[in-house]
């Protein structure tokens, strides 16, 4: 026989975290001693110094109040649902938290009246030091709803500017804050929003040099990236300094969202090994995303974000929740805790952070040297170029270069017809083929000019690149990091998007 018995939120604090247990007992009484057997703080908050039960937690069997039938000695029986009901009224509050101040008593007086937060919770809140990794499209509404709600430090971190095509899903951002740093722009935005939250500006990118000090301060790190190196990153500094990671993704019409933490449950890596091959998974950029996509997945780490200072409710550790927009669903997957992972296994491998670029197949691009002829040895050293030889891949200054040197190329942009509107290089003489249509120039492609392929970001291109030579065309090769890096490297004047 199995009862299952449902555990206020007061109390989950004394199991574990579970909102409800299984049982297998004949009455009310037995299960609640049974309950109390297996979890012997529970017993003063059910039970009185003589035994009965203590008469302001009150016990429902299938939404029936026993107490006016037999009581402890009421008889339950498979699959039926107890529910315990405490009086509740805040709780406790350590001494060592701060003080709300009067005007904090005000601006927070809705989460006070939520018995499951009280003073207490909201002094939690103020306590809580949160870093969020990234303040993009999932930054956004994490840092709006965490400091509108009052958690006492919040740490942003990111590296990159406020750019046009970002407020289609940025809401921290406005017209206004064009080209400000992202760091500078949130930080002003939050404190407006509430200035009694401390903010913390980070304003670099995370590397496996300075993340075990930027995240060491904070109780709670929240993910925001879009990138696998970070992520991975992110997750194995949170596992070895004991830290809780509330993860998110977004593409397209569809989100992701857990809580890792090493410590009591999986973390990233039980659930995904190792990342997928470079290029195999677009980039927001590549697939695009619904602008309010980022709102709702946001939102959902904010709120397990704020369960996890509070102390509060059930939190999606172990269970990965699965967002479709389109069909309006959410499904739920229970995840375990891989006893072989490399970083929170019992016998980890990683005892230190790793070269995550090399981890995920990547390598940056090479740092500019003075003379862009030095990029590739031998490349552009002599002249008259041999445009047949060209390697499988060009930086924007290597393809300069050629372009510069007269060499004839086929310069083909296989974005789609939107973004060559956007930004495209036909004063290098490039032209428009989308990569759907491809495949309906193999012949001229073929038997003309050595082919440069490019696209945003360099991820289409190389999957086209590998596809042309899979149909035996050779004199192939793509631009590296796409129009992006062309705008980042060669000319600042094409658009960014």
């Amino acid at each position: 026989m199995s009862v299952t018995v449902g555990i206020p939120a007061p109390l989950r604090g004394y199991i574990g975290g579970r909102a409800e247990v299984q049982v297998a007992p004949g009455t009310v009484g037995g299960a609640l001693r049974e309950l109390a057997a297996a979890h012997p703080q529970l017993r003063r908050h059910l039970f009185a110094d003589d035994g009965g039960l203590r008469r302001y937690v009150n016990v429902y069997v299938n939404e029936e109040d026993v107490r006016w039938l037999e009581g402890e000695r009421t008889p339950v029986q498979d699959g039926d649902t107890l529910v315990i009901v405490p009086s509740i009224a805040g709780g406790e509050t350590p001494a060592d938290l701060p003080e709300l101040d009067r005007a904090e008593l005000a601006r927070y007086s809705r989460h006070l009246a939520l018995p499951e937060v009280g003073e207490a919770g909201q002094r939690r809140l103020k306590a809580g030091r949160v870093l969020v990794v990234g303040a993009g499209g999932l930054g956004s509404p994490v840092g709006l709803y965490l400091a509108a709600a009052g958690v006492g430090t919040i740490g942003l971190v990111d590296f990159d500017a406020v750019d046009v095509t970002n407020l289609q899903r940025q809401v921290l951002y406005g017209e206004s804050n064009l080209g400000q740093r992202k760091t500078d722009a949130a930080a002003h935005r939050l404190a407006d929003l509430n200035p009694h939250v401390r903010l913390v500006r980070h304003d670099l990118q995370l590397t496996r040099e300075n993340a075990l000090a930027v995240i060491r301060d904070y109780d709670v790190v929240v993910d925001g990236t879009d990138n696998f190196p970070t992520r991975y990153l992110v997750n194995d500094a949170c596992v070895l300094l004991g830290k809780p990671y509330v993860y998110g993704s977004i593409l397209r019409f569809e989100g992701q969202v857990s809580v890792f933490d090493g410590r009591r449950g999986p973390c990233y890596r039980c659930l995904f090994r190792e990342p997928p091959p470079p290029g195999l998974v677009p980039s927001c950029a590549e697939g695009g995303v619904l602008g309010v996509l980022p709102g709702i997945v946001g939102s959902l780490q904010a709120l397990e974000a704020m369960k996890l200072l509070l102390g509060q409710g059930e939190t999606l550790l172990g269970r990965l929740l699965l967002f479709d927009a389109l069909a309006l669903s959410f499904r739920e997957l229970r995840l375990r805790k891989n006893p072989d992972c490399p970083v929170c296994g019992a016998h980890p491998t990683i005892t230190e952070l790793i070269d995550y670029e090399d981890f995920c197949g990547l390598r940056p691009a090479p740092a500019p040297a003075g003379d862009a002829a030095t990029e590739r040895p031998g490349l552009l050293a002599e002249a008259p170029i041999d445009a047949d030889a060209l390697p499988p891949e060009l930086s924007a200054r290597e393809l300069k270069q050629l372009l510069d040197a007269g060499v004839e190329l086929d310069l083909v942009d296989i974005r789609e017809p939107y973004e060559w509107a956007i930004a495209n290089l036909e004063p290098y003489g490039a032209r428009l083929i989308p990569l759907g249509q491809l495949a309906e120039h193999l012949d001229e492609l073929r038997d003309g000019r050595p082919v440069v392929l490019y696209c945003h970001s360099g991820v289409r291109s190389a999957r086209a690149l590998a596809a042309l030579a899979q149909a035996g065309l050779v004199r192939v090769s793509h631009l590296r990091g796409g129009i992006a890096a062309w705008t980042a490297d060669v000319d600042p004047t094409v658009p960014r998007y």
